[in-house]
């Protein structure tokens, strides 16, 4: 899995590429992290390359949007695929990581 990062100024944009699944997940949930505890707590997660999430991608989401709320700032995704949003709508977790459709509309306001 490739993992790409933008520094937006007001925010930090990660875009994994793949799947984010048991093998990637603890890649990305241990950069998301690493920018909370380094005073980059806003994260826009980037998911228009991922093509499938299970249960352990969402579990990395869920720890980064808390890693970053304790460092206080928060999480955000965008450019949701067809899979990732079917199955973040059976989880409801689309109710607690709201889906924006684009990185720059994810990280306006912050």
């Amino acid at each position: 899995m490739e993992l790409e990062e933008h520094d937006a100024g007001t925010y930090v944009a990660l875009a994994p590429a793949g799947r984010l699944d048991l093998a990637s997940a603890p890649r990305v949930k241990a950069r998301i992290d690493d920018l909370a505890r380094n005073g980059r707590a806003r994260v826009v997660v980037d998911l228009g390359a991922v093509d499938h999430v299970d249960s352990s991608g969402l579990g990395a989401l869920i720890a980064g949007l808390k890693a970053t709320r304790q460092a206080g700032g928060g999480l955000r995704i965008a450019r949701v695929g067809e899979q990732v949003r079917a199955v973040l709508k059976l989880t409801n977790l689309d109710r607690i990581l709201v889906p924006y459709d684009s990185v720059e509309e994810a990280g306006r306001d912050w």
